[in-house]
């Protein structure tokens, strides 16, 4: 379960600490969807229930990730903010650029100054911005604002994919998100891709 710990280390050192993380890698359509959660300080009662319940998205059920999401955006102490990249814009420079982008959008959300700032970015790869940054492999099981950054990006865009799913009913957005599944791959092939499909993906 994700923890305080290094955020309460790194807040000697740092003004203000963001945990970043992305929705949206591996789907066959629809954007990369990045979160950044922020943090300046512990002197809060509620972060503790917060940090009871915070998990990688992945592996909590989208009703409590909803739950969370709300506790998240209503914590004074957390700030938070998101950044996209479009399919096209993946189709052009890469998923992993994209996502990159996408991370880079969601901080400056939050902070345009990041003097004595530090990011924790979930995964094995910075980004291109000028402040102190650490990388860490699970970040979103192991660092709390990782935690917060990968619920805050999964509903959002989860949610986006329903809107998606009305603009485009023949695909099953909704109960897929737009990810490879044998229903999607069937309903590509009936239908052709849809302008929001990815088409550097093998989309089958």
């Amino acid at each position: 379960m994700a923890n305080l710990n290094l955020e309460r280390r790194l807040l000697k050192q740092y003004t203000t600490i963001m945990g970043i993380d992305e929705a949206g890698r591996g789907p066959l359509a629809g954007p990369v969807v990045a979160a950044a959660v922020s943090l300046n300080s512990l002197n809060n009662k509620k972060l503790k229930k917060i940090v009871s319940i915070a998990k990688d998205s992945k592996k909590i059920t989208a009703r409590q990730r909803e739950k969370v999401f709300e506790m998240i955006l209503k914590e004074k102490t957390l700030k938070w903010g998101i950044g996209e990249a479009s399919n096209i814009v993946i189709d052009r420079i890469n998923i992993l650029n994209a996502t990159k982008l996408a991370m880079k959008k969601a901080v400056f959300k939050i902070k345009k100054n990041l003097k004595h700032t530090i990011l924790i970015i979930d995964g094995n790869q910075r980004i291109n911005i000028d402040c102190d940054q650490v990388a860490i492999i699970n970040g979103d099981e192991k660092i709390f604002l990782c935690s917060c950054a990968s619920i805050i990006a999964k509903v959002y865009r989860d949610r986006l994919m329903e809107r998606l799913d009305k603009k485009y009913p023949k695909y099953g957005f909704k109960q897929h998100k737009g990810y490879p599944t044998k229903k999607h791959y069937a309903s590509i092939r009936k239908n052709g891709l849809s302008p929001m499909h990815r088409k550097s993906f093998n989309c089958g």
